[in-house]
């Protein structure tokens, strides 16, 4: 048997990372520095690093397990997310370029089955970047950013059900309709089973181990392997890749399943394994298999679906997207966010190149293709999206709503009255005294530590559409926001500042995306204390030509004695009172006194 060369691996692991961290540096997903490095040091350029036995032994182990990592990002709730006609643009985004890459490749003389390869290829949109992608751009509650993360987990989920029709095929070697029937059945039963064993024997497992008191990490770490090489030896018994049984084991493998605490370690490691170390020698070695010969010998081929990859993403996702009578430009910057590819496409294309579907030229195509097409997505959807917001054409869709406040003291009790009179409302503090008188008076809270990303779990943060920070620690306030910026993705962040001295200051808030409430750096206590001893009055006054928050601030500021906590539109919703927003005509303002 082959020894393992660990100098190589050493180089491997160094210039995955090298080229991982330089390619999110730029703002490109990290598979794409991994996959470009491998060519300038494999075989297709330097010669430095050439793939062996153990490497693809290490390389099929990463790729089982991302596609696990793949099943567990993925939510068929975010289906919900985008309207009926906003699927239906997710789905023209696959099937059209999906018809254009397969006549493509049978154009320049391709194989048939080649051609349903390269199809699923173009067809493809990477569903690991979007989320980031969206923060950055400031998309995430647009109605673009649920439609894009409905067609991404589409494409995503019904390439890989071709793609196990295209291996039972395979499998078959010639048309026989008995042999056909039985690769269909096979393929129902393998659905079947796993899909019954994720929705009752894991959970009835899961209840188990916490009756049992079970607590071991390593415990639940190992059972996680077995259920997920288990269900990967079930694929291939069922004459179906490995990589769809780990895509259905990722799929119900969630918190629910086993202890939360322990699932949320369980799936950090798991996170860190697969993705700090098998993956990247997956990419890595896959620039391998890449041949610049292509450049010179079919040069055509590769421009061509390039430009059909491209094309028919955005235009197919269009044409499907106007029926929804939003508009073809809405269309059109949904195509170019959905035109980026990823794990899922290069997985695929690796696969069939081992199973010699296709040739390394054209797996070469298909990953410089994938490099392409991903290089465009955050300049081409910062154009279109820029285009709709010029002409007012940017709609927010708040499927996310209610709000999330840090803070069970009297003021941030006194906001929540207000707000949950529209809203759903949720009050965290780690004052199990506080968080009891709040219960008492009827409101919605829980004790907890707020940097701690199980309470924001617990409290839903991933559905809420607003989180509050009014606590008289400026850092907690802080730290707690950015942790429901960057975990949770929360759309609308407020923050109390305080105009202590020592504490994080304003300008830290447009890091993360952040507003101050009140509009101002504001001292609590003194307001707490006023509040809790009943000695203020709550006025109201209608505006009658727009303001900024800040301009409103500004004009009472001679009035230290007053705090703008609510505005109340022309319907009766409200809001609260922040930075960076408008107070439009027959809109009121409660403030404090």
């Amino acid at each position: 048997m082959e020894e393992l060369n660990i100098l190589n691996l050493l180089i491997i692991l160094v210039a995955a990372w090298i080229g991982g961290s330089a390619a999110k540096r730029l703002g490109y997903p990290a598979i794409l520095g991994e996959l470009i490095i491998g060519i300038f040091l494999g075989p297709a350029l330097f010669g430095v690093l050439e793939t062996s036995e153990m490497i693809a032994v290490l390389a099929e182990v990463g790729i089982i397990l991302l596609m696990v990592y793949i099943g567990i990002e993925i939510n068929f709730r975010d289906l919900g997310k985008a309207s009926w006609p906003g699927l239906l643009a997710a789905i023209g985004g696959f099937v059209v370029p999906f018809a254009l890459g397969y006549y493509t490749i049978v154009y320049f003389g391709g194989d048939p089955m080649a051609a349903v390869f390269v199809a699923i290829a173009v067809a493809v949109t990477s569903l690991a970047t979007k989320s980031r992608i969206l923060v950055d751009l400031k998309l995430l509650n647009t109605r673009i950013a649920y439609v894009l993360m409905a067609g991404a987990l589409i494409s995503d989920t019904l390439a890989l059900v071709i793609f196990a029709g295209i291996v039972s095929f395979v499998d078959v070697g010639s048309i026989d309709t008995m042999g056909l029937v039985w690769v269909v059945a096979k393929a129902i039963l393998f659905f079947t089973f796993t899909a019954l064993a994720g929705i009752y024997l894991l959970p009835q497992l899961g209840k188990y181990l916490m009756k049992a008191n079970v607590k071991s990490r390593t415990l639940h770490f190992t059972l996680i392997l077995i259920i997920v090489f288990g269900f990967s030896e079930l694929a291939e018994i069922a004459g179906l890749h490995s990589i769809l049984g780990a895509f259905m084991a990722g799929l119900f493998i969630r918190d629910g399943v086993f202890n939360r605490q322990i699932s949320k370690e369980i799936n950090n490691i798991f996170h860190d394994i697969s993705i700090g170390f098998l993956a990247p020698i997956f990419f890595v070695s896959a620039g391998f298999n890449v041949t610049l010969d292509v450049f010179q010998t079919d040069l055509a081929m590769l421009i061509t679906v390039t430009l059909v990859a491209m094309v028919g993403k955005i235009l197919g996702t269009a044409i499907f997207y106007l029926p929804s009578g939003y508009g073809w430009r809405e269309g059109i910057a949904v195509g170019t966010g959905m035109n980026g590819r990823g794990a899922v496409e290069i997985i695929i294309a690796g696969i069939g190149l081992q199973m010699g579907i296709i040739t390394s030229e054209i797996f070469s195509i298909l990953v410089f293709m994938a490099i392409f097409t991903t290089l465009t997505v955050p300049v081409f959807l910062t154009w279109t999206t820029n285009w709709l917001r010029s002409r007012g054409e940017l709609v927010h869709q708040e499927s996310r709503s209610g709000y999330i406040i840090l803070g069970a003291n009297p003021l941030g009790l006194y906001l929540a009255k207000h707000l949950q009179e529209n809203d759903k409302v949720v009050i965290i503090d780690a004052n199990r005294e506080l968080v009891n008188e709040a219960k008492n008076k009827g409101f919605n809270s829980m004790y907890g530590n707020i940097l701690k990303e199980e309470t924001f779990e617990d409290a839903k943060a991933i559905e809420k559409g607003t989180f509050i920070a009014l606590t008289e620690n400026s850092e907690i306030n802080f730290l707690a926001t950015q942790l429901a910026n960057e975990a949770f993705y929360v759309p609308n962040k407020i923050v109390l500042v305080s105009p202590k001295k020592g504490g994080a200051d304003v300008d830290m808030l447009d890091r993360i995306n952040a507003t101050s409430m009140f509009a101002d750096k504001t001292e609590l206590k003194p307001w707490t204390n006023k509040i809790s001893s009943g000695n203020f009055e709550e006025k109201t006054v209608e505006i009658k030509e727009a303001i900024s928050t800040r301009e409103w601030v500004k004009k009472h500021k001679s009035d230290n004695s007053i705090l703008p906590v609510i505005i109340c539109d022309s319907e009766g919703i409200k809001r609260a009172f922040r930075y960076n927003d408008t107070i439009n005509p027959e809109e009121k303002v409660t403030y404090l006194k």
